[in-house]
């Protein structure tokens, strides 16, 4: 494959943990391997706060939101900077509905996916204006072969054009729920 083209055969530059929480652009290939990774990080998100709600017997909201998440996931695989802010507003939002919750165990994985959705905030709105005139601008083919190309690399790119106007929709209405919700719960404690 690397003499395809396919693939880099040079190591990236930059370690894992700084590609996450502090990512940059050089090429084209860092802004498909950063496309890749957001959408990865919203469905480790959708996944787990399915999981949390089902846990708690909100199996109907769990639903939603897997589907929020991994939709706005979606778009930040497609280079969207309002699937990006939406998606890290929302877990912003429900992270400041359970801050109590905050306080006890639970409070540091969903710090750290907070920081992960920033740093996806931050990547998509550098990789949605990222266009240099060079040879190294040109994006890398997306792969179908396994389940997880076709996955991450096929579904956003069928998917997003289709379902792109819907989630607007859809993700305001959701916001709009959960910021009611959030002034509800600050009055009560004022009150």
């Amino acid at each position: 494959m690397q003499t395809l083209g396919l693939s880099d055969s040079t190591p990236r530059p930059e370690s894992r943990l700084r590609s996450l929480f502090w990512p940059s652009i050089k090429t084209g290939s860092d802004v498909d391997y950063l496309g890749r990774q957001g959408f990865w990080v919203c469905t480790v998100v959708a996944v787990v706060s399915f999981v949390f709600l089902v846990a708690v017997d909100r199996a109907g909201s769990g639903l939603l939101i897997l589907l929020f998440y991994f939709l706005g996931g979606v778009g930040v695989r497609e280079r969207s900077p309002y699937a990006a802010t939406v998606v890290f507003v929302m877990y912003l939002l429900g992270t400041l509905l359970l801050g109590i919750a905050l306080l006890s165990g639970g409070g540091v994985v969903r710090v750290i996916l907070l920081a992960l959705l920033l740093s996806n905030l931050r990547a998509t709105w550098i990789a949605s204006r990222w266009q240099p005139g060079s040879e190294d601008a040109t994006l890398p083919p997306r792969l179908g072969e396994t389940w997880g190309d076709k996955l991450a690399d096929q579904l956003p790119m069928w998917l997003w054009p289709r379902a792109r106007i819907l989630y607007y929709i859809f993700s305001a209405g959701l916001l709009i729920l959960i910021a009611n919700g959030l002034v509800k719960m600050i009055l009560r404690r004022l009150a």
